[in-house]
């Protein structure tokens, strides 16, 4: 069931005006735990030995990087096909890939980690007759993925304690294989028992009864799909594994490229941990926390903050320069 249509209403000022002051207010404390957190580990290194470091890695392993991470759009792009072919939604790849190119610019270049999905639903949404449609396959691709992380990184945990020692191991694998179960535990269900979800959504009739119920019932209906294709589902999980684990290998290129002697077992723990800290929205697009994320756990394996903070930040300029190309496809669309 389509669901176009948008309320038309106008506001004054007065009443926008709030709205604006929370949502600079909110940009403002984010913007100042990304400064005061990425302050703080600075004050921990030397800078210019750090920049040193910086200018002196590797660029052939820097290429090699961007190759990989060409790679994880690509793999990105198959398992997203899969959803929206599961919802029988007529789309190219190619329109696909050109849509994950302009996620990752706006992800990385708006104050927001919201932006890229939004993108990603608004340019699936013409196909799907339905932005509901398009958003529950946004999010089914979404719980997927942070599922396929968890995964990756307890799977890591579990062999970098028996490289490090159950008894200094930087983390308890057991945590987090508890927090994949409890991902299949409520993942499961919403994809297999449709009218479960729908049960749990009645509430939300009484904000509005008529709008809300066609969302729910196009919802429900796009959970009945999958439920009647579970090789899509399975397929999407297959490859989310297989981008994150692209993501871990990333991170192993640029620590080579930087000369930076950590264990690839290490990375599959702080990468996949890295991008769920990510999401907290008390950050700008994770800066800082992302930081002090890999620098807790590097201090926890005997390396030095400035690695931690090196391979953070040059990671993540990496992907800043490759996302320059969803900015010349955003342009080519004429908007």
């Amino acid at each position: 069931m389509a669901d176009t249509s948008t309320s038309q209403s106008t506001r004054s000022p007065a009443t926008s005006s709030p709205s604006a002051v929370r949502r600079y207010g909110i940009m403002a404390i984010k913007a100042i735990v990304s400064v005061a957190l990425l302050a703080f580990l600075l004050s921990r290194v030397d800078v210019k030995e750090l920049w040193a470091d910086a200018r002196q890695a590797s660029i052939a392993w820097l290429l090699i990087a961007l190759g990989i991470y060409t790679l994880n759009i690509v793999a990105s792009v198959r398992r997203w096909h899969l959803l929206l072919k599961a919802q029988h939604v007529p789309i190219s790849s190619a329109a696909l890939f050109g849509s994950l190119l302009v996620a990752g610019f706006f992800n990385n270049f708006l104050p927001s980690n919201i932006g890229g999905d939004v993108i990603r639903i608004r340019d699936t949404a013409p196909a799907a007759g339905s932005k509901t449609l398009a958003t529950t396959i946004v999010l089914v691709d979404r719980g997927l993925g942070l599922m396929a992380l968890v995964l990756i990184a307890a799977v890591g945990a579990t062999m970098a304690a028996e490289l490090h020692g159950s008894g200094t191991s930087p983390i308890w694998p057991s945590w987090l294989w508890a927090m994949f179960v409890l991902g299949v535990a409520v993942t499961g269900p919403a994809i297999y028992f449709p009218a479960a979800v729908e049960r749990v959504l009645q509430p939300l009739k009484r904000i509005h009864a008529e709008w809300v119920e066609q969302r729910i019932e196009t919802m429900v209906e796009a959970l009945g799909r999958f439920k009647a294709r579970p090789s899509a589902v399975f397929g999407c999980f297959a490859g989310a594994i297989l981008v994150q684990g692209l993501v871990v290998v990333f991170y192993v290129a640029v620590a080579e490229a930087l000369n930076i002697p950590i264990h690839s077992w290490d990375l599959a723990v702080i990468v996949p941990l890295s991008l769920v800290v990510q999401m907290l929205p008390v950050s700008v697009n994770g800066f800082g926390i992302r930081e002090a994320t890999f620098s807790l756990y590097f201090t926890r394996i005997g390396l030095p903050i400035a690695s931690g903070v090196l391979l953070s930040l040059v990671a993540a300029a990496v992907m800043m320069v490759f996302s320059l190309s969803g900015a010349a496809v955003y342009i080519a669309r004429g908007r």
